[in-house]
């Protein structure tokens, strides 16, 4: 069990789309994430188009390469085929720890987690006014932001990570066209993490955002999407890698470490 003063190492990275022939290609990325990590967390978009056998690829190398525990929430693409009840069944059956509203406490650490949705960010976001078609899409992020808000609240760890699979902020969707900012995220994910604080935000989605931000009350988000990790930081394996520290003191008053690889 971990104890006060220890650290618990978190490897994140998200948006690994498996497709049909996919299985084998990420063993090596997943190996090594397995060497220096006690947790890897996967923030949506699991699969290409969504299918039960790119789950079942996936689940394979999972499997075959990753001996630590594994966290993950669904993202756009694994609803694309209507099959996300399979593919969810199919990676947790592989020992996956899928969160939909969820938490889960691992070696000390707490973990919460949903999809997310869209809907834009701070005076830009969408309103619940007009055609019904608008509220009903409102409404999604709403929920969504209820889910996550649940999850925290069942936590009682100190050590608090939320997982999403779109993005919380604007910050971290920087660098992908403005037009689409709307797309990638909602401003209502950010709500609930400022009444429960974490140590830090991990999300996918936005394939050519930026690495890193913050939240209006300077919580840390990052994007870890496979892309932006690749283009970001070539010199290293594209995962982020967390050290998250475990005291009896209340989160807002620890500090997170961003652990530096050779």
């Amino acid at each position: 069990m971990a104890e006060a003063g220890g650290t618990v190492r978190v490897a994140a990275v998200s948006d690994v789309h498996y497709g049909k022939t996919s299985q084998g290609m990420l063993l090596p990325l997943f190996t090594e994430i397995a060497r220096q990590a006690e947790v890897l967390v996967i923030c949506g978009d699991l699969t290409d188009y969504g299918l039960a056998e790119e789950a079942r690829a996936l689940a394979k190398d999972l499997t075959t390469a990753v001996k630590i525990p594994i966290v993950a929430v669904l993202g756009n693409h694994d609803f694309e085929s209507g099959q996300e009840t399979e593919v969810a069944r199919i990676l947790t059956d592989a020992g996956v720890h899928l969160l939909d509203g969820d938490s889960v406490e691992i070696a000390g650490v707490g973990f919460a987690g949903v999809k997310g949705f869209a809907g834009g960010f701070g005076r830009g976001a969408l309103g619940a006014w007009g055609e019904s078609t608008i509220k009903h899409f409102v409404r999604e992020a709403v929920d969504e932001a209820l889910k996550l808000e649940s999850a925290l609240a069942r936590l009682r760890t100190a050590s608090r990570i939320a997982v999403l699979h779109y993005a919380p902020i604007r910050g971290t969707v920087e660098g992908e066209p403005l037009e689409i900012y709307p797309w990638l995220g909602s401003s209502r994910l950010e709500e609930p993490l400022a009444r429960y604080q974490v140590h830090a935000v991990v999300h996918g989605h936005a394939h050519k955002g930026s690495p890193q931000g913050k939240t209006a009350h300077g919580t840390p988000v990052y994007n870890v999407a496979l892309p932006v990790l690749k283009e970001h930081y070539p010199d290293r394996p594209p995962f982020r890698l967390l050290e998250i520290p475990l005291t009896a003191a209340a989160p807002e008053e620890e500090r997170l470490v961003e652990r530096r690889r050779g």
